[in-house]
């Protein structure tokens, strides 16, 4: 998402659907993710990072590891990349973004240069929204609107149909995506938006094995151009396994704090892989019922605390391994770690 066009509040449905029994019973398809190539960016826990997806990050940069910065805002010049969908072949021009050469600077900084797309998420403002099929809002039994559904929370911005035999009318897409964070030097990507199941109405036939299966394939194509890629939220256990944490370099995560749903996140703390986490200061806000946490630092008294909790046997836990944020609404600027 461009982060110039957020709403004011995040609308994103946390109700589990109905379908769970059905979704673990289906089989997911034999694409399960390829195994980190080896000359890709796997981050050790702990890792140090800034996640500023925003117009004009700040520099000097920060004594951080990674940075985690907009694709389309740090593209270096008019940079043309070609989208083959349906047999037919169109050039996509991505102009000079905001942040033009970023990704140069940082490496010359000595840092690592990750840069962050939609894959599961229509955007209607890119420079290859003309590509997408259909129009969004899904409504039964039109064909018009089988791969745009309902909106993300986020100004102009829909999910997309991720179900097999679907995404292959719009994956092309995204792979050319990924095919400009190579060209431009990416170090690797953070694909968002793919996580719809907790989102779409109830009643249209998604379900969490689509889901994996979709997460799975993100990782193998951005593998195929040897970036390193992460995996964006869907802590659901059905989601979050030994499949995609093999599949994976590493993991981002948002508010699992405030929605006590990290405990699936140890498998990639297990595997010698970051955990990348952030918490939002308007989310605690909401879900705690008390303005307390709009201040940060408060906020992060509170998240450093838990993420340093001990066991029974007094000793720290996965948590503490996490490399922990704390923002406002939008990932900008402020720098607030344990």
């Amino acid at each position: 998402m461009n982060w110039s066009h957020v709403t004011s509040s995040r609308r994103v449905r946390r109700g589990l659907r109905a379908c769970v029994a059905a979704c673990i019973a289906l089989v997911v398809p034999a694409i399960v993710g390829v195994a980190s190539a080896s000359a890709v960016w796997v981050p050790r826990p702990g890792t140090t990072w800034q996640w500023d997806i925003i117009e004009n990050v700040p520099e000097p940069f920060l004594p951080v590891q990674m940075y985690d910065v907009d694709l389309e805002q740090a593209v270096p010049s008019e940079t043309r990349i070609p989208v083959t969908l349906g047999g037919r072949t169109t050039v996509v021009t991505w102009r000079a973004g905001q942040n033009a050469g970023i990704v140069d600077r940082l490496h010359r900084a000595g840092k690592i240069a990750i840069c962050y797309l939609d894959t599961g998420a229509y955007e209607t403002y890119r420079p290859d929204a003309a590509l997408f099929p259909g129009t969004p809002g899904w409504r039964r039994g039109d064909p018009s609107s089988d791969v745009i559904l309902n909106d993300t929370g986020w100004n102009d911005e829909y999910w997309l149909d991720i179900r097999p035999g679907q995404w292959q009318k719009f994956a092309p897409i995204m792979w050319a995506r990924l095919d400009l964070a190579k060209r431009i030097g990416c170090d690797g990507v953070e694909p968002d938006q793919n996580n719809p199941w907790r989102n779409v109405p109830d009643d249209f036939p998604l379900t969490l094995a689509h889901q994996k299966a979709w997460y799975l394939k993100v990782a193998e194509q951005a593998h195929l151009r040897d970036l390193s890629v992460g995996m964006k939220n869907a802590p659901e256990e059905e989601v979050t396994d030994a499949d995609t944490v093999r599949a994976f370099d590493w993991n981002l995560n948002e508010e699992c704090f405030v929605y006590e749903e990290c405990d699936t996140l140890e498998q990639f703390i297990d595997a010698g892989k970051a955990v990348f986490n952030t918490e939002f200061t308007d989310v605690w806000v909401a879900e705690r019922r008390t303005s307390r946490y709009a201040d940060p630092l408060v906020l992060r008294r509170t998240v450093c605390a838990l993420a340093a909790r001990r066991d029974r046997y007094g000793r720290l836990t996965y948590l503490s391994r996490f490399s922990i944020l704390i923002k406002t609404e939008v990932p900008d600027d402020p720098y607030y770690t344990c």
